[in-house]
């Protein structure tokens, strides 16, 4: 063949792939348009999926058969209606496909099963008599993931999400600190891999909350919006810009937890004196009721009543806790200047009880137009917060990439092969 034949052969055989690169490219962008609107916005129409996609029906129709396919997602039967032409089926996310979700706390293991669309469908809750040990913690997940068998039930489960109290590093799912848990350190999501077989990630407890109202609940909106969560293992916190979540270069971003409120306050396990978490406490508040509330009602409940009752043991510690929640409000609003603090756990119970003018009227001084900019809510997912984020973090990469792998499992397989190596 002359010379300038060969060229023109191979410009067309480089021309072919670039063409068929594009349009795989295009391919996988349509299947993940049409999976994150089923996982997060579904049950949908074909006829409110093409308006939101901008896609035709031929072409909805056929990544929705592909994403069945693959065991992503259901297409119900079309419901009856009284306009004239045919009916559309709807389309959602599969209840079939599943990530296991825990979340370690000094007095309970939490570990759910969560499908696609974020939906808790079975749920274990494991009180302990004592702050398990990372050993200790990975034989109780063990043993209740046993105990359940999603395959017995139906299910595929795609990989496990950890939702940690303390500062993880994202890239393994290794716990540096933990410190109400005690531990440091450790490569907790490799042992719980080892354990049990499958694909281990996991970050900040409180990361992990606000990707789930992100995806599902009170942080749907653009703009800054910061989280606040109160639990058993102090104040976990998080931000989000626009929908996407502010990581920082190691995934330890927005610990507001650790915001100066007091500078005679108590030492806090940072090193620092006055964090928020050491003075905003559930600990001292469940002291001072006497009670420890098991359910979220229960904790509304406690919280209502030592709010109308300032002058109870109870509310005497929740009313000195204020003035210091308020501190690091306004903290946070002359700082990022955020649309939105949304409060989980025991903060969104003083929320509830107190209403969000009562709240707002104690932040005080902050800078013009911040304050009037700024609203409070409650999280929307309930004492399921967490797991749901948890699980969020195990189907990022499948909504990412529907099309990576042949089989469901697989795309968790890869994503996990991608990260660096660990170092125990």
């Amino acid at each position: 063949m002359p010379e300038r034949d060969a060229v023109h052969e191979a410009g067309k055989v480089h021309s072919g792939t670039a063409s068929r690169t594009m349009v795989d490219e295009i391919r996988r962008q349509n299947l993940r348009q049409v999976l994150l609107l089923a996982h997060r916005s579904g049950p949908l129409s074909r006829a409110e999926l093409t308006r939101a996609t901008g896609l035709n029906r031929s072409t909805i129709g056929g990544l929705v058969a592909e994403l069945q396919e693959r065991g992503l997602v259901h297409a119900h039967a079309a419901t009856p209606t009284r306009k004239v032409g045919r009916p559309s089926a709807a389309v959602s996310a599969s209840t079939q496909t599943v990530a296991i979700a825990v979340n370690p706390e000094v007095d309970t293991i939490d570990v759910a099963l969560v499908s696609l669309g974020g939906r808790v469908v079975h749920r274990v809750r494991y009180a302990n008599d004592h702050i398990p040990t990372p050993a200790e913690f990975v034989n109780i997940v063990g043993a209740i993931i046993e105990g359940m068998r999603p395959d017995q039930l139906g299910l595929r489960s795609v990989g496990v999400g950890l939702a940690i109290p303390g500062l993880v590093r994202e890239a393994d799912g290794r716990v540096l600190l933990a410190p109400h848990l005690d531990w440091r350190d450790v490569p907790v999501a490799a042992m719980l891999e080892a354990k049990i077989g499958l694909p281990v990630v996991g970050a900040n407890d409180a990361n992990c909350g606000i990707l789930a109202e992100v995806a599902f609940g009170a942080a749907s909106g653009t703009g800054v919006i910061v989280y606040l969560n109160g639990g058993a293992s102090g104040i976990g916190s998080g931000i989000v810009i626009d929908g996407q979540l502010i990581r920082g270069s190691g995934g330890h971003a927005g610990e507001f937890g650790h915001t100066l409120v007091n500078s005679m306050g108590s030492s806090c396990h940072c090193g620092a004196v006055g964090c928020l978490e050491t003075e905003v406490r559930l600990d001292r508040l469940i002291a001072a009721a006497g009670a420890r509330p098991s359910t979220a009602a229960e904790m509304n409940a406690l919280v209502s009543d030592a709010w109308h009752h300032p002058q109870s043991a109870c509310g005497r510690e929740l009313h000195r806790q204020l003035p210091y929640l308020a501190t690091a409000f306004r903290t946070i609003i002359n700082a990022l200047n955020p649309v939105q603090l949304v409060l989980g756990g025991y903060l969104a119970a003083i929320l509830l009880a107190a209403g969000e003018t009562a709240l707002t009227d104690r932040i005080g001084p902050s800078l013009p137009g911040a304050r009037e900019e700024v609203s409070l809510a409650a999280t929307q997912l309930g004492d399921g917060l967490l797991l749901i984020g948890a699980a969020e973090l195990v189907f990022a990469p499948l909504v990412d990439d529907p099309a990576s792998q042949q089989r469901v499992d697989g795309a968790i397989a890869s994503n996990l092969e991608s990260r660096p190596a660990l170092k125990l």
